[in-house]
């Protein structure tokens, strides 16, 4: 693997060899990292008229992101759209997992993958 080029969701040892903590799948991560975007979204919306509780919200929803999907720096720009007044509206925390989902990893200056 190249230096410039991340990892989105660890890989999975083809070896057989155990991991430290339960084994959780890269269908199980995405699975509950789609939870926690759904359920953080759907809060957003009762919590546009709370700011602080808001922020509380999104800073929680952005740490779990991180530890369910690894090192993942498309996480952030979700972060600064959440903080924007009227924007916790959209589903960004959706969209972000979604894209995650799609590409799966993130080279940096390299051309978009081809479908």
């Amino acid at each position: 693997m190249p230096e410039n080029t991340w990892e989105v969701l660890p890989p999975e040892p083809s070896d057989g060899s155990a991991r430290p903590g339960p084994a959780i799948g890269r269908g199980n991560r995405l699975i509950l990292a789609f939870g926690i975007a759904v359920a953080s979204d759907l809060a957003s919306v009762w919590l546009e008229f709370a700011p602080p509780l808001q922020w509380t919200l999104d800073l929680a929803t952005a740490a779990a992101l991180f530890l369910v999907l690894g090192r993942q720096w498309l996480i952030l720009p979700a972060l600064v759209a959440e903080a924007i007044p009227g924007v916790a509206v959209l589903p960004s925390w959706v969209l972000v997992v979604g894209s995650i989902a799609m590409w799966g990893t993130v080279t940096p200056g390299a051309p978009p993958p081809q479908r």
